[in-house]
């Protein structure tokens, strides 16, 4: 009983191919999976659980709460592109929202995940915009704004995200090593799963004379992927 870990889908209506390639995943693997993990990212951006009734968000979190009646229990992570989810958003798709990061034993092995970005240190000018825009004040003026209003804004924000990815070196947008065994040192010298800097690969960290795993999922931009634990490992897999 293979427990599954999907990140950075992007999912939009803008991308109708990658979208039944996630349908389909729901429908014949994620199915017949005691658990499913989704760390970050699951829509291009989530303007507040009020946008529910938009025909695509609802055809997804629709095909989540199919999915959950189905037995699979959907562990979903706040991204930096959906981290608006909230309390409606989780009962309407049969989703539990969990804590970044979290600990737990997966199969024997302690196992942290995380969405990834706290672990971009070097990228000052990111994690000073992260934490202005998670304080609870700034959500809460941003969503007291009238729906159009906040997708124009996130309209405009991403626009100026993807100018600014371009002027930086690609290396910043990494995770930082040092950041990587800060987190791994704090809990025990796990496993560690993430996604966010689409950079999908299996790292061996040596902390403190431990040798510690790491797992980078991967983007949903071109083809999805996924990966799969199970009391073997871990091992990604392409869909």
């Amino acid at each position: 009983m293979a427990v599954l870990f999907i990140s950075d889908l992007h999912l939009s209506s803008s991308r109708p191919g990658i979208n039944q390639v996630f349908f389909r995943f729901l429908r014949e693997r994620a199915v017949q999976a005691p658990d499913l993990y989704i760390l970050g990212d699951l829509f291009e951006y989530w303007a507040g659980d009020d946008d529910i009734g938009d025909p695509f968000n609802a055809q997804v979190v629709a095909a989540l709460a199919e999915c959950a009646r189905g037995g699979t229990r959907i562990l979903v992570m706040h991204g930096n592109r959906d981290f608006l989810f909230g309390p409606a958003f989780a009962q309407a798709s049969g989703a539990r929202l969990v804590d970044d990061p979290v600990v737990l034993d997966l199969l024997g092995k302690k196992t942290v995940l995380t969405h990834g970005d706290t672990l971009c240190t070097d990228d000052r000018e990111y994690q000073a915009f992260r934490a202005e825009v998670r304080s609870e004040s700034w959500k809460r003026a941003f969503l007291a704004q009238p729906l159009p209003e906040r997708k124009r804004r996130i309209e405009a924000l991403r626009a100026r995200s993807e100018i600014e990815k371009k002027r930086k070196p690609a290396e910043i947008m990494d995770v930082n090593t040092g950041a990587v065994e800060s987190l791994l040192r704090a809990h025990g010298y796990p496993r560690l799963i993430h996604g966010h800097t689409h950079r999908p690969a299996r790292h061996e960290h040596r902390v403190d004379g431990r040798v510690c795993e790491r797992w980078v999922l991967p983007d949903w931009y071109e083809s999805g992927g996924v990966l799969v634990c199970d009391e073997k490992g871990c091992r990604p897999k392409k869909l």
